[in-house]
């Protein structure tokens, strides 16, 4: 009778890790969890097909500093991700590597390798928001006689009107919803934090109608459903934000330089605040944000505010005058700047 296999020490770890360490030591929320998951299932599955072997039959050993090297080579080149996406899955797998290197000391000398190895730089992109027309006019290409129609309407709008992440938002049930006075929503950020979001009225209102059609009285219910009667997805919003911006784009031609996405519409709810003379630190605490240093950004994507900032500001240059040549002995600072 043969013996039943025992888990090796990947497989212990990896149940370890997501079943007690991260939920219950570190606190770490499902969404966060997920996404480890599924970074450390796409290693796990890359390596078995290097090393020609099924996943089940992969331990520790396998997974060394040049298996994880070629699995980031393999996320830029092949599957296309930028060195953001890239530098995130590294994060994961630097985490699972420190929870290793403190349950297995005798695998520190891997452990401390993989870790070694360097996030790569990112380019930093410019925050891509919503001008006040284009919001209009990306309301207005919504069909609100349907009852989806006036779903999306809603959520848009509920999203402008808070700055909030998409997954709050679709994390909202009935009961994190006040539409009395004072108006306002409770929202679950990263780590379960909490906050409280004033509502406008009108979005209060619109709320209520929501509630009013889905029949959705049951305090635990999400507020914004999909066609099935299931809690929407972060991919739903997506198509449903290209959707509506595609459909814009007749009315706002401005709409098509630009790159945008679910959090683009929390980029231009903090850019409109600040428009409106909110303080920074006002800001950072509505939209959720851990450190002011992440909100300090919106400060720097404004064109108006730029333009009214260099607008008070007295041009030193005098066009008038010639500009200094250079000397005859400047061919190191050419070769410089050839570089």
């Amino acid at each position: 009778m043969n013996e039943k296999k025992q888990p090796n020490e990947l497989a212990r770890s990896l149940r370890e890790f997501f079943s007690d360490h991260m939920p219950r030591l570190r606190g770490m929320s499902p969404h966060t969890i997920h996404s480890y998951r599924d970074c450390l299932a796409l290693l796990l599955r890359f390596v078995a097909g290097e090393l020609r072997r099924p996943v089940v039959k992969l331990d520790v050993p396998d997974l060394n500093p040049d298996q994880v090297i070629k699995f980031l080579h393999y996320l830029e080149q092949d599957r296309g991700n930028s060195p953001s996406t890239r530098n995130v899955r590294l994060a994961a797998i630097h985490i699972f590597f420190q929870f290793l290197a403190q349950k297995q000391p005798h695998r520190l000398e891997l452990c401390q390798r993989i870790l070694a190895i360097p996030f790569k730089r990112a380019r930093s992109r410019t925050v891509e928001y919503l001008e006040y027309s284009e919001i209009q006019s990306v309301l207005a290409a919504i069909d609100r006689s349907s009852k989806s129609g006036q779903r999306d309407y809603i959520l848009i709008v509920t999203l402008f009107n808070t700055g909030a992440r998409v997954q709050e938002i679709l994390d909202l049930r009935v009961r994190d919803l006040q539409l009395n006075k004072p108006f306002q929503i409770r929202l679950f950020g990263k780590g379960r934090k909490e906050r409280i979001c004033p509502l406008w009225p009108q979005t209060a209102q619109l709320l209520s109608e929501l509630l009013s059609d889905w029949g959705n009285l049951d305090p635990t219910a999400w507020v914004f459903l999909n066609q099935r009667g299931q809690q929407m997805s972060r991919f739903g919003v997506r198509y449903l934000l290209a959707k509506y911006c595609n459909l814009a784009r007749e009315t706002a031609p401005t709409l098509n330089g630009k790159r945008l996405h679910p959090h683009s519409m929390r980029h231009t709810t903090a850019v409109h605040l600040l428009k409106s003379g909110v303080d920074i630190a006002t800001i950072s605490q509505w939209l959720g944000h851990a450190s002011i240093n992440t909100t300090n950004r919106y400060a720097t994507v404004d064109l108006d505010i730029k333009r009214e900032a260099i607008s008070k500001v007295t041009p030193i240059a005098d066009t008038g005058s010639p500009l200094a040549p250079w000397r005859a002995d400047a061919t190191i600072l050419t070769w410089l700047e050839s570089l």
